[in-house]
C-alpha cells in the first residue's frame, strides 16, 4: 500500500454520502412512510418519477464494463466502436417505451413484483420460476465479479493503493447500502452515479485532448500511424458481423434483460415514463460517445501496444493515470467507479428478490404461511448481503477481459428471456411448454457454444443462443396445450 491517502478523501467521501441515502431511507421505511417492505424493498414502492427512473435504467447499461473495457477496445479499434452508442440509445428507448408499459399495466393487475412474478402468472409455472430464478441469480453473479474488479482495477491503478484494497473499500460499500436500502435508495444512488459519470467524462476527455495536443493534433497522428482507426471497419477489426452481433447482443435484446425490465415496474405514472425515455436516452449516449471517444483520443497519448499497458482492461486506468493531474485523477474516476458501483447495487437486488420473493415467499404462501414484514426485512438483507459476499470473495482472483464476462452474462440472460417475455407478452398462442423449452434448451446450448468457443460464420454466440430459444419456443408453442381462457383473458383483454 504505497498509495496517498489524500487521493482516497474524495472517494471516501462520496462513499460515506452514498451510505447517508441509503440510512435515510431505511429510516423512512421505518418510520411508516411506505408501507408493504417487499413491494418498497425490491422495487421502491412503484413511485419513482421520470429523471429518477431514466437514471437508474441508464444505471443497467453504463456498467464499468462500458467505461473501462469498452474504451480499450475502441483504443484499439476506433470509430467503429461510437456505433455502440447509438445501439444502446436505441435499446433504452425501447425497454422503457415497448415493455415499461406494458409490464407496469400487469404488474398492477397481478401486483407483481418482480419480472419472475411476470413470467409466473402468464405461463401458471412455478417450475418455470423458479428455474427464471436460478438463471438470474447465477448469471448475475457474472456480472458482478466484471463490475468488481473493473472497479478494483481502476482504484488500484489510479490511487496507489492495492487492488484488494479497492475491492475492500468500494465492495464492502456497495453491498452495505444495497443491502440497508433496497431499491429506493439504490435508484436514489444511481441518480448521483449518473451525474459522477458524466461529469467524470467530461473531464477525462478535456484533459486526454489538452496531453495529446488539442483534437487536430490527435486526428493528425491517427490519419498517419492508425489509418485504421478512421475507417468504419477498422481494417477488418469491426467487421459486417460484430456490427450485427453487437445490435442484438448490446442492443435490442437488452430490452428482456430482468434488470431492465424490472424498472417498467417502479415508475409512479405515465408521465414520469415519457420523461425517463427522453432523459435515458440522451445520458446513455451521452455517456458510450464520451467514455468511448476517449478511448479512441487515447491513442494520441499513448501510443504502444494493449500489452505494453497490462491489456485492454488497463487502457482506461492508464489513460487517466498518464493525463490527468494527480489531485484530480481521484475525483475522476469516480465516474467509473459509480457505474460498477450502480449496475453491482441493481444486480444484487433483482438476485436477491430472485431467492426471497420468488422462491422463499411463493412456497410459503403455497403453504398457507404468511411471513411478516420483519422476517421478510431480515432475510431480504441477509440475501443480498450474501449474494455481495460470494461475488466480493471470487473477483478476489480476478479474471480478465471484464467486458468479455459481462458480454457473456448478457448473451445467457437474453437466450433465457427474451422470447419467454416478448413472445409472452404479445402473443397469445404463446405456453408454458415453449417458454420450457426455450429458456433451457436455448440457455444450455449458449453456454456450451460459448464453453467450446464454437461459432457460426464468427459471430457472437448471442446469435445460436437466441435463434435456438426461438425455435424451441415456436416448437413448444404448437405442440404444447395451449394456456387457459382466464390466463389469456388477463394478458390479452379483448
Amino acid at each position: 500500500m504505497n498509495g496517498d491517502i489524500s487521493q482516497l478523501l474524495p472517494l471516501l467521501g462520496y462513499m460515506a454520502f452514498m451510505i447517508g441515502i441509503s440510512f435515510y431511507v431505511r429510516h423512512q421505511q421505518q418510520s411508516g412512510l411506505m408501507n408493504n417492505f417487499v413491494k418498497t424493498y425490491f422495487i421502491g414502492n412503484r413511485d419513482l418519477g421520470g429523471f429518477v427512473l431514466a437514471m437508474t435504467t441508464v444505471a443497467t447499461y453504463s456498467s464499468v464494463s462500458s467505461f473501462v473495457g469498452g474504451p480499450g477496445v475502441a483504443w484499439n479499434v476506433g470509430f467503429g466502436w461510437v456505433y455502440m452508442a447509438v445501439v444502446q440509445v436505441t435499446a433504452v428507448f425501447l425497454v422503457l417505451g415497448i415493455f415499461g408499459k406494458r409490464v407496469a399495466l400487469l404488474a398492477s393487475k397481478f401486483n407483481a413484483v418482480t419480472v419472475v412474478d411476470i413470467i409466473r402468472h402468464r405461463y401458471k409455472s412455478d417450475l418455470l420460476a423458479e428455474i427464471s430464478a436460478f438463471i438470474i441469480v447465477l448469471f448475475f453473479c457474472a456480472t458482478m465479479v466484471a463490475q468488481f474488479v473493473g472497479g478494483a482495477k481502476l482504484f488500484e491503478a489510479v490511487t496507489g493503493y492495492s487492488y484488494v484494497t479497492g475491492l475492500i473499500l468500494f465492495g464492502a460499500m456497495v453491498v452495505v447500502y444495497t443491502t440497508i436500502g433496497g431499491f429506493r435508495a439504490v435508484a436514489i444512488t444511481d441518480t448521483c452515479c449518473a451525474i459522477m459519470m458524466m461529469i467524470g467524462i467530461m473531464m477525462l476527455v478535456y484533459f486526454v485532448l489538452q496531453a495529446g495536443g488539442g483534437y487536430d493534433s490527435i486526428v493528425a497522428h491517427l490519419e498517419t500511424n492508425r489509418p485504421d482507426m478512421l475507417e468504419p471497419l477498422s481494417g477488418g477489426k469491426m467487421p459486417y458481423g460484430l456490427y450485427l452481433t453487437q445490435w442484438i447482443l448490446v442492443g435490442i435484446c437488452t430490452i428482456a434483460l430482468p434488470q431492465s425490465v424490472v424498472r417498467g415496474l417502479a415508475f409512479r405514472n405515465n408521465k414520469s415514463l415519457v420523461r425517463a425515455m427522453l432523459i435515458g436516452t440522451f445520458v446513455v449516449g451521452f455517456m458510450n460517445i464520451g467514455v468511448n471517444l476517449t478511448g479512441i483520443l487515447g491513442q494520441g497519448v499513448m501510443t504502444g501496444a494493449p500489452a505494453d499497458y497490462g491489456g485492454t482492461d488497463s487502457i482506461i486506468p492508464r489513460i487517466v493515470v498518464t493525463a490527468m493531474p494527480a489531485t484530480l485523477a481521484s475525483i475522476a474516476i469516480i465516474g467509473p467507479l459509480s457505474a460498477s458501483i450502480s449496475t453491482i447495487s441493481s444486480l444484487l437486488l433483482v438476485g436477491s428478490s430472485a431467492i426471497i420473493k420468488d422462491i422463499y415467499l411463493h412456497r410459503q404462501e403455497r403453504k398457507g404461511n404468511n411471513p411478516g414484514d420483519g422476517k421478510l426485512r431480515i432475510l431480504s438483507m441477509l440475501a443480498t448481503a450474501v449474494i455481495g459476499a460470494i461475488v466480493f470473495f471470487i473477483a478476489m482472483t480476478p479474471p480478465s477481459l471484464i467486458w468479455l464476462i459481462n458480454m457473456f452474462a448478457f448473451g445467457g440472460l437474453e437466450t433465457a428471456f427474451f422470447w419467454t417475455l416478448l413472445l409472452g407478452l404479445y402473443w397469445p398462442r404463446a405456453n408454458k411448454t415453449g417458454a420450457m423449452l426455450s429458456m433451457v434448451g436455448g440457455t444450455v446450448l449458449y453456454c456450451l457454444a460459448q464453453g467450446m468457443g464454437f461459432k457460426i460464420m464468427g459471430l457472437h454466440q448471442i446469435t445460436i443462443g437466441i435463434t435456438i430459444s426461438l425455435i424451441l419456443f415456436l416448437i413448444g408453442s404448437y405442440v404444447g396445450k395451449p394456456e387457459d381462457k382466464e390466463t389469456l383473458g388477463d394478458f390479452f383483454p379483448e
